[in-house]
């Protein structure tokens, strides 16, 4: 090798790095204010969510629906057995009959009474006793209609329908299985109204300043982010746990969130500079975690990074050790890998 092969090899290794670089898109990284939140676990749930449960008893008949199935307000969603009802029907219907037939006789009398009063053949004392008969076969005959329409809604409690439009959450119970008043049936929601709800700390509700608050809902499962349409502070504490419910009320007909699945809350709290990289630049092997920073040969060398928590909506993790403003990373560090590999080869 000659005294000149050395630095040719140099600016050839140099020159293709360059060209490895140029090829791996890059980001130059610069402090930038970024919202500052304070995290809070949740639980989602329906804003119209209903369990439907039995008013009368019997067997349950006919089951038309199942969890998962979509339903219309007013559709019929079960049947219970109405014999028992039906014959509680008939007996307020004989009773009815029964307490105006007396009505009748008790006017009849009220009427002979009176006649023979005007004749003078009895005394004011009957005639009083032959008016309170009459009241009391009036009001006998009210209460039997009463029973009546109790009856009559009684079975209309074997028919189940829907209250909301929605779908069916869980099914509580089987065709043929005996119903007793307030056994659930089943359970509904609208899934076009969906909300957030965490229980915070009197101290943290504190450090959050006043009312109207802003917050945002991490949905871990589907890894989205979503602007809350309303936060409301219930105006009461509980007494054991000493947290105060807070409801983040999702936008509407936000798809893919079910009723008791997990989410996170990040009410905003104000806005500080930060270093911020985007999640997809940065490497993960093991208990590594770093990311391609460009070097001043072209090249990159892999830095390793102290990682905070992930900042908005757009995908970003703030940096709190291992890089600075001013220094450019590869957003890809994969390909960034790559070109290192590439521009190391003899």
């Amino acid at each position: 090798m000659t005294k000149h092969t050395v630095p040719l090899l140099l600016s050839a290794l140099l020159c293709s790095a360059a060209l490895a670089r140029a090829e791996v898109p890059t980001l130059l990284i610069e402090a930038r204010p970024v919202s500052v939140s304070q995290p809070a676990e949740a639980t989602v749930e329906a804003v119209r969510q209903a369990t439907l449960a039995a008013q009368v008893a019997g067997r349950v008949m006919e089951l038309n629906v199942d969890a998962g199935d979509r339903v219309t307000r007013g559709d019929v969603l079960l049947r219970i057995d109405a014999a028992e009802a039906s014959q509680a029907v008939a007996g307020a219907e004989a009773g009815v009959a029964q307490a105006e037939a007396g009505r009748i006789k008790a006017r009849s009398d009220y009427e002979r009474a009176r006649s023979l009063f005007e004749r003078k053949f009895v005394s004011q004392s009957a005639l009083d006793q032959a008016r309170s008969a009459l009241d009391a076969a009036e009001a006998q005959v009210r209460s039997a209609q009463a029973g009546r329409g109790q009856a009559s809604t009684v079975v209309g409690y074997t028919r189940i329908v829907s209250p909301l439009s929605g779908l069916v959450a869980a099914r509580h119970v089987d065709a043929g299985e005996m119903a007793q008043p307030g056994t659930p049936l089943l359970t509904v929601y609208d899934p076009a109204a969906m909300r957030a709800v965490a229980d915070v700390s009197q101290q943290r509700m504190t450090a959050l300043g006043k009312v109207p608050l802003r917050a945002s809902v991490e949905l871990p499962g589907s890894g989205r982010w979503v602007e809350a349409a309303a936060v409301t502070v219930l105006p009461a504490a509980d007494a054991r746990t000493h947290t105060v419910q807070v409801r983040v009320d999702l936008p509407p007909a936000t798809l893919g969130v079910v009723p008791g699945s997990y989410a996170r809350v990040h009410f905003l709290s104000g806005e500080s500079a930060r270093l911020v990289v985007p999640s997809t630049a940065v490497l993960r092997r093991g208990e590594l975690t770093a990311v391609y920073v460009a070097d001043d040969k072209g090249g990159f060398s892999l830095r390793q990074l102290r990682l905070g928590e992930r900042v908005g909506a757009e995908g970003g993790v703030e940096v709190l050790a291992g890089l600075h403003s001013g220094e450019t990373i590869a957003l890809d560090p994969v390909q960034a890998g790559i070109a290192v590999s590439t521009a190391s080869r003899p």
